[in-house]
């Protein structure tokens, strides 16, 4: 059997006793007609290790294969010390274009100009999770706007779902810019897309939009449906994940006809799912994405303020900052807390505000004091 480079597979004939000798044919000369440079594989004296005997072709193959269903970075890092040829052959484009989204899960407190240059080399083989990674990363970390925006948008032309919903978020808020730059109308088309590919935060953003009126006709059956689809489909991924890690789902699943505890009187070991938990489900919270959780962890090591009179989303798998002062909108009713999103809001409301928030009137004034009046339903998310 021979590979497109013209290297043959050992054969029993093939090995001598003192030491492995690899017979090779032109593949180039018997059957292109051309001339074309042989390859031999090296001798090995002693006992021969197969493995380096082996075409750079199948090793690729194998190192796409590990890249692709890594659980952690240290997966794939582990290749790359192990050998110069390994490292060489990993680092080629084919096998970071197809690295699974847990290679890039890097921690803040260990990143770095290699780990940088890592996700940058990703991004340019055309992974479309590096892209993202990278991008919020560059975007609201690094404050490096217009790169990081560029390369979320280059995810999202992929149609990489992830990144259509930040740009739309990016878009509600006018992010980067001022006020003026919202556009309401650019935000609601990148969640209809992302939503179309099945992006729960997605479905739950554009549910809300259609049932306020916000950047779009107001349709309130419209929007209660798409709330409906993304709770289903919250629901069917908490239990194919459970299903792939066989953890039993009889408990999560047994109905109740009160709903159950609030988040703060909730045994530990049992979290409860934000927006099933009315239905009496209890079922655990979707994980965040690596790069939700790089933001958190890289504010959290900050004391958890981005900037002078910035805030940080309330939700605890958002993590993303505000760009300028009174980005994100605050809760109606006690304003103590801040949301980049409507999804954001309604996520950590059955989480965890529901059993904390209560009215208070103070903070209005506050910001009255201030010169930073409140202005309508951009400012304003309703409690409930």
């Amino acid at each position: 059997m021979r590979t497109r480079r013209g290297l043959c597979y050992p054969r029993p004939a093939d090995v001598c006793v003192d030491k492995l000798l690899v017979k090779t044919q032109d593949f180039a000369r018997d059957f292109m007609g051309c001339r074309k440079r042989q390859r031999f594989s090296p001798e090995i004296a002693g006992n021969p290790d197969f493995f380096d005997l082996l075409p750079d072709d199948i090793v690729i193959s194998i190192f796409s294969k590990l890249s692709s269903t890594a659980r952690s970075p240290s997966d794939f890092i582990n290749v790359l010390v192990t050998c110069k040829r390994f490292k060489s052959l990993a680092l080629s484009s084919v096998v970071l274009s197809k690295a699974s989204p847990k290679v890039f899960a890097i921690k803040a407190i260990n990143w770095s100009e290699s780990a940088h240059r890592f996700l940058k080399t990703c991004s340019d083989a055309g992974n479309v999770e590096a892209c993202y990674t990278l991008g919020m990363i560059r975007f609201y970390c690094l404050q490096n706007r217009g790169s990081g925006a560029s390369l979320m948008a280059k995810a999202a032309i992929n149609s990489h779902a992830p990144a259509l919903y930040s740009l739309a978020v990016i878009q509600f808020n006018g992010s980067g810019g001022s006020k003026n730059d919202k556009d309401l109308r650019a935000g609601v088309a990148l969640c209809a897309r992302a939503a179309f590919l099945g992006h729960i935060d997605a479905l739950r953003e554009l549910g809300h939009c259609l049932q306020d009126g916000y950047g779009v006709r107001q349709n309130i059956a419209e929007g209660r449906r798409f709330l409906v689809q993304a709770n289903a489909r919250e629901l069917a991924a908490v239990l194919s994940s459970a299903t792939a890690s066989n953890e039993t789902t009889h408990a999560w699943l047994t109905w109740s006809p009160h709903p159950i505890q609030p988040a703060s009187q909730r045994h530990p070991a049992m979290p409860g799912c934000p927006l099933l938990s009315d239905f009496g489900c209890n079922v655990p919270a979707p994980k965040a994405h690596p790069a939700s959780r790089f933001l958190a962890e890289w504010y959290e090591g900050r004391g958890g303020i981005p900037g002078p009179g910035l805030r940080l989303c309330s939700h605890v798998g958002c993590g993303r900052p505000e760009t300028r002062k009174h980005e994100f909108r605050r809760c109606s009713v006690c304003g103590a807390v801040n949301y980049c999103s409507r999804a954001c809001q309604a996520l950590d409301w059955k989480l965890r505000h529901k059993a904390e928030c209560a009215a208070v009137e103070q903070w209005l004034d506050e910001e009255a004091d201030g010169g930073h009046a409140v202005a309508g339903n951009d400012d304003v998310i309703a409690g409930s």
